[in-house]
């Protein structure tokens, strides 16, 4: 999956906690979403529209529109090495981050899981 084909995946599948994304379409995703909240950073410094605290409004809002489709990529990749979704609240506990970096650079089953089939073998 290129970049493009990722980033339009991420909005489609807005809501699609199922099935399993590969480690080319959640880390395509996931430049896709710091690219744009970079680039709504500098617009707004550039335009002077800064909070007083520094952080930047249209990035923020950027953010709170991608919440629902982040955590649902973070599933479905999770799904891809056929872990639960749920296992990425893991990070809460601070040392979790390091086996939840670990499992989204994993590669996916190769065969079909639990969750569903690869989603780097294409259908004939």
């Amino acid at each position: 999956m290129n970049f493009v084909e990722a980033a339009e995946s991420f909005f489609k599948k807005y809501f699609d906690f199922k099935g399993r994304s590969s480690r080319s379409e959640y880390w395509y995703a996931y430049l896709f979403i710091l690219l744009v909240a970079a680039g709504l950073g500098f617009v707004e410094g550039m335009l002077g529209f800064s909070a007083p605290t520094d952080v930047s409004i249209l990035a923020s809002i950027w953010q709170l529109v991608i919440l629902v489709p982040s955590i649902a990529i973070v599933a479905r990749r999770l799904h891809d090495t056929n872990k639960s979704g749920w296992w990425q609240l893991i990070i809460f506990t601070i040392i979790g981050i390091i086996p939840l970096i670990y499992w989204m650079c994993k590669g996916g089953d190769e065969g079909g899981n639990t969750y569903g089939s690869n989603p780097l073998k294409h259908s004939v």
